[in-house]
């Protein structure tokens, strides 16, 4: 029988511990390193919300942990771990994939971009790509910051299999003050230093918000390099999936190319 997960459930996540820190699923760990930006309980796993995939995802079939492809930018290494949200045990051998836009908030392999939807990025495939968990859950990436576009804040897209049984579509975010910071300081986000969305204005982050919390990062930086982690429950059967698929589906139809 599949797994009860409730409405309100399916759109909670947990965002875990400082960054460097092995991600493990613990009441403990939990409580000594979770920002303030997680409303979770402690120790508690929850699943990450599905969220629209958008219009900008396909698959360029790249296995490959450093998905930058040279594009400028600050440094981020990025830290997943799949856990099974009923069991909070982690997941091996999940297929993630995750991608995002650049520092100008261009996506690679599509038309009709940038403030003036002149931009085109068409057979171009950075910040893109696909990794499998380890024996303890975690796919790792090797990125850039992404940069805003008009009308969203700043995130990564996310999606997780299990075989060819989808488990997640989501977005993650970074903390607000942090994307301020980063935009203002450092190059080449600083020649597009002000977001015209935040978080807290962002409709498909306040869309999981309101049932549990947005999806946001636990980050640490030691240099020039930021650290984002997060712990993502999934549901192994697919249904919470099946459930949240409908609405990504229209408003890939709706704005798509």
């Amino acid at each position: 029988m599949a797994p009860d997960f409730s409405r309100r459930e399916a759109l909670r996540a947990l965002s875990i511990g400082a960054a460097t820190t092995s991600l493990l699923p613990t009441a403990t760990q939990a409580q000594e390193t979770a920002p303030a930006a997680a409303t979770n309980p402690a120790g508690v796993c929850v699943l990450l919300p599905q969220a629209v995939e958008g219009p900008y995802y396909f698959d360029p079939k790249l296995v490959r942990s450093d998905i930058s492809d040279g594009r400028p930018g600050a440094a981020v290494e990025l830290k997943l771990r799949i856990v099974d949200a009923k069991t909070c045990t982690p997941m091996p051998g999940i297929r993630v994939d995750v991608w995002h836009a650049d520092a100008g908030g261009i996506y690679s392999g599509y038309e009709r971009q940038g403030d003036d939807r002149t931009v085109s990025a068409k057979g171009e495939t950075y910040l893109r790509g696909t990794q499998m968990s380890d024996a303890d859950g975690i796919a790792t990436f090797r990125t850039i910051y992404p940069g805003w576009y008009p009308g969203r804040t700043p995130h990564i897209h996310v999606k997780a299999f299990l075989d060819t049984t989808s488990l997640v579509t989501g977005q993650i975010y970074f903390p607000d003050d942090l994307s301020a910071r980063v935009y203002k300081e450092r190059e080449p986000y600083s020649k597009r230093p002000v977001a015209d969305t935040t978080n807290a204005s962002d409709g498909i982050f306040q869309a999981g918000e309101k049932e549990g919390g947005g999806t946001v990062l636990a980050v640490s930086e030691v240099g020039e390099l930021i650290t984002a982690a997060l712990l993502i429950g999934v549901d192994r059967t697919g249904e919470a999936a099946k459930k949240g698929s409908g609405f990504g589906g229209f408003f890939r139809r709706i704005i798509g190319d």
